[in-house]
């Protein structure tokens, strides 16, 4: 009787340890950020050790700004702004500080940004002299009745909500110049990753809230005011509580026509799909189109799910639990 009792006991006690694993093992993070500067043709071997070293640095310090943010109790709104900000500031990326040449020499930068709680959203295209556009896309969302604001309007607009701006300088930067010179002189394509760029973000705040944002100088000797994804909402970045957030990098016109952010979200919730399952197929999408780049994505739960068709894309990610990652190439 005694052995059936002590038996019973262990038998218990194991039951009991199994079920305790798996609910932890089961455990969503109270927060997640995920961030991308960019893909393309980037490969290891046509970068030296020292960049490799200054793009690394830079997104952990990206990183490390909307990961403080969230892990203590703010809005993914603010870790996703903060966060788009150091990398609009460096000019490492084609964002801001680093944005790209039109074709008559200028640059043109978008973004946008989307809040998961309302679906509420905002974004500029086409402005010169914003120092942060992701901060006017913001501010668009939070006091402005408009979506998306364009050129002179947008940058009147951000002058009047007392944003920074910033003299044409302020935006020339050598490699971005000589990159369009090359393209000029020689009438010749140049890489994906010469040509495009663009940086992004989306949070999960321990409120259960999602935020995306994306911010772009564009494309590298584009003309005739041309606007990629990243400043329109469901192409190049969206967000809703009830199922992902998304950003987007990449050829936009092919983001464009599959409204890849939001056919993402669609699939989660009309065909119940995993985030997984649905990025896998909204990559297969963008394929058989012959469009080039990816996406990064945050679920309601915390999950993160990053997709590429190129060689490379700067990202990182943290959570709640620690996890952190930063990657660069394929």
């Amino acid at each position: 009787m005694n052995q059936k009792i002590n038996l019973l006991s262990i038998f218990l006690v194991l039951a009991f340890y199994a079920c305790t694993t798996t609910t932890i093992k089961n455990q969503v993070p109270s927060y997640a950020i995920v961030l991308h500067g960019g893909a393309g043709n980037i490969q290891k071997q046509n970068m030296t050790p020292e960049l490799e070293k200054q793009y690394r640095f830079k997104l952990n310090q990206a990183l490390n700004t909307g990961d403080s943010i969230l892990k203590n109790g703010g809005s993914s709104i603010d870790a996703v702004e903060k966060t788009i900000q150091v990398l609009e500031n460096s000019p490492l990326f084609n964002a801001g500080k680093g944005a790209v040449f039109t074709h008559s020499g200028k640059n043109e930068m978008d973004a946008s940004i989307m809040y998961g709680k309302d679906l509420n959203a905002g974004a500029v295209s086409g402005v010169g002299d914003i120092k942060n556009p992701i901060s006017a896309a913001r501010k668009v969302m939070e006091v402005s009745e408009h979506v998306m604001l364009s050129g002179k309007g947008a940058s009147d607009f951000a002058e009047q909500e007392h944003l920074q701006m910033a003299d044409s300088s302020y935006f020339f930067t050598q490699k971005r110049w000589d990159c369009l010179q090359k393209i000029l002189r020689k009438e010749k394509k140049m890489t994906v990753s010469d040509k495009h760029g663009t940086v992004g973000c989306v949070a999960l705040d321990k409120d259960g809230n999602l935020t995306a944002g994306t911010s772009t100088g564009g494309m590298t000797n584009k003309r005739f005011g041309r606007i990629g994804d990243s400043p329109i909402i469901g192409a190049g970045t969206y967000a809703n509580n009830e199922t992902c957030g998304v950003s987007c990098t990449g050829h936009g016109e092919y983001f464009i026509r599959l409204g890849v952010a939001k056919d993402i979200s669609d699939m989660m919730e009309y065909q119940n799909l995993s985030l997984e399952k649905a990025a896998e197929k909204e990559l297969k999408k963008i394929n058989e189109l012959g469009g080039t780049g990816g996406f990064i994505t945050i679920d309601h739960e915390g999950n993160i799910v990053v997709k590429m068709n190129t060689s490379g894309m700067y990202r990182a990610y943290t959570n709640s639990f620690g996890d952190k990652e930063i990657k660069i190439f394929q």
